[in-house]
């Protein structure tokens, strides 16, 4: 089956859809969306959306905090330019509907680690629920939109996969996606295709990312020859609630942008031994805080603190996070929340250009999935959906200049062909590879890291990566199947490019050398597929 499309968009948050709805103005929009529509690491953000909205606020005191988080490589012509168009893509928001919390006719404004001023917008404590809600209503409105829900990208088309010819650049043209309720594979051809398909946390053992976070757009861009970047970069979430049945429930940074204190469980806290900042630190640095603090003390868990402000307060500023804590047993109110960090953030992934194109010609990556340069060695809180919004804004209007510019016909595309694959009877290897990767890397390639670590990750990726290759190419493809091949790409990136930086720096953080280099590495890492 073939579906014809001016633009395929692959993911459904904030930099998906917001590309969607302005690039429908020009032409049809094939949104190709692997779980509901609303199932996006977007639809769970907390926290808020930074931008300079204030008086007292300054685009250069954004900058320069975005700059310190960074820990010295984040590209700071990017930096000024997704601060500065900023307030912008905030109106586009707005406009789209959603609705950010204001207090006395203003929005009301709050702060999170890392930030010098009061500049997260947000919706209560469900920005990105809200987000989604409004842009999902906006698309399905649309008549240039189809959406494509239950639908998982296999691979990109490429020309230079489809004729067998090297092209240098080559030119993506749309993607093979499997039709997971109906069992068939289609084909999705587009003359502009966009990569917005988030992180790729549950690569690790333990993450606050949702369970499409597979690293999917990063692994097809790939293997269809991309340049990949910086991967080493993982950021972790101090602050994941504790508790075996919340299934890594987030605890945003606004609670401690508001006050709370970390504590151990004897009540003392510990923060200030580590940053100036105390709890506001930025989010590597209390990440490994907390790691130091678990380890040094034999303890599950650290605590985080808010008893000591009002409780009517705390209930009406985080009614969602009160009231998923209540469920747990757990009222915030009177008890400290036992928490822990988690897999959270992707700082690197596809590099891409300061309009989200690829070096793959008409591929184009944005959002999580993409590496632009603006965070560095561990993003600024709440920066996520900020860059989201203006590179999709960007993308649009670079993608509708190249549509304008360049007009070519299609070579012939065959379907897929799966004549000779067979069901497979043995999906205990898929779940089995499945829980190793995630384990190894928790374990090997986590918040701190050691080389001879990195090297046995790396030998054991190598030989998962063969039994699954053998089961792509004999049995019929699976959703399962495609994600555990994805995470298995992405967590040999991820270790390829934590092998290559000889420092510590940001996110990344090892023991062979343990102390920054700004003489040899105060640069960027980057990995492309040799053909």
């Amino acid at each position: 089956m073939k579906i014809e499309s001016d633009f395929l968009v692959i993911g459904s948050g904030i930099a998906g859809l917001s590309f969607a709805l302005q690039a429908a103005q020009h032409g049809t929009v094939a949104i190709v969306t692997k779980r509901e529509v609303t199932e996006s690491a977007t639809n769970y953000a907390q926290g808020g959306i930074a931008s300079v909205f204030s008086q007292d606020d300054t685009f250069d005191s954004h900058v320069e905090d975005t700059l310190v988080a960074g820990a010295g490589i984040c590209h700071e012509d990017v930096v000024r330019m997704v601060v500065e168009e900023g307030p912008e893509v905030i109106r586009n928001l707005i406009e789209w509907g959603v609705q950010f919390t204001q207090s006395g006719g203003t929005y009301d404004l709050t702060r999170e680690g890392g930030h010098s001023q009061r500049r997260i917008l947000h919706a209560d404590d469900v920005t990105g629920r809200e987000i989604e809600r409004a842009l999902v209503a906006a698309a399905r409105q649309n008549p240039n939109i189809k959406i494509y829900e239950h639908h998982i990208a296999i691979d990109l088309i490429t020309e230079a996969k489809i004729t067998r010819k090297r092209l240098k650049p080559d030119r993506c043209l749309g993607a093979h996606v499997l039709d997971i309720a109906g069992n068939v594979v289609k084909t999705v051809t587009a003359k502009i295709t966009l990569l917005a398909t988030g992180g790729a946390g549950k690569v690790y053992l333990y993450t606050c990312n949702p369970d499409v976070a597979t690293g999917d757009g990063v692994a097809m861009a790939y293997r269809a020859g991309a340049t990949i970047a910086n991967m080493e970069f993982m950021q972790f979430h101090p602050t994941t609630l504790y508790h075996p049945h919340a299934k890594s429930f987030l605890i945003s940074e606004a609670v401690r942008g508001e006050g709370a204190i970390l504590r151990r469980r004897d009540g003392t806290a510990f923060m200030e031994k580590y940053h100036k900042l105390k709890d506001l630190a930025p989010r590597d640095i209390v990440a490994r805080a907390i790691d130091n603090e678990m380890k040094t003390h034999g303890d599950d868990s650290v605590y985080l603190d808010i008893t000591h402000k009002d409780p009517e307060y705390v209930r009406s500023r985080f009614p969602n996070i009160y009231q998923t804590c209540m469920e747990f047993g757990l009222d915030m109110t009177k008890d400290p929340l036992p928490v822990v960090p988690a897999a959270h953030y992707l700082c690197g992934g596809i590099a891409v250009d300061l309009n989200g194109e690829t070096d793959v010609r008409r591929l184009y990556a944005i959002g999580e999935a993409a590496f632009t340069g603006l965070h560095g060695a561990n993003r600024l809180a709440s920066n996520s959906l900020l860059e989201a919004a203006v590179y999709a804004s960007r993308a649009y209007r670079r993608a509708v200049e190249e549509l304008a510019e360049n007009h070519f016909t299609f070579p012939t595309i065959p379907e897929w062909d799966a004549s000779t694959a067979t069901d497979s009877d043995e999906m205990v290897v898929v779940s089995q590879n499945w829980d190793e990767i995630r384990r190894f890397m928790w374990n090997y390639v986590g918040i701190v890291r050691s080389d001879k670590r990195l090297d046995r990750a790396l030998r054991r990726i190598r030989l998962i990566q063969e039994e699954i290759e053998d089961y792509y190419w004999n049995f019929t493809v699976t959703s399962d199947l495609i994600e555990l091949r994805n995470i298995a790409t992405v967590a040999e990136l991820i270790v390829k490019c934590a092998l290559q930086r000889k420092e510590s720096r940001g996110l990344h953080c090892t023991i062979d050398y343990p102390e920054r280099d700004d003489v040899h590495w105060k640069r960027d890492t980057y990995i492309k597929r040799s053909f």
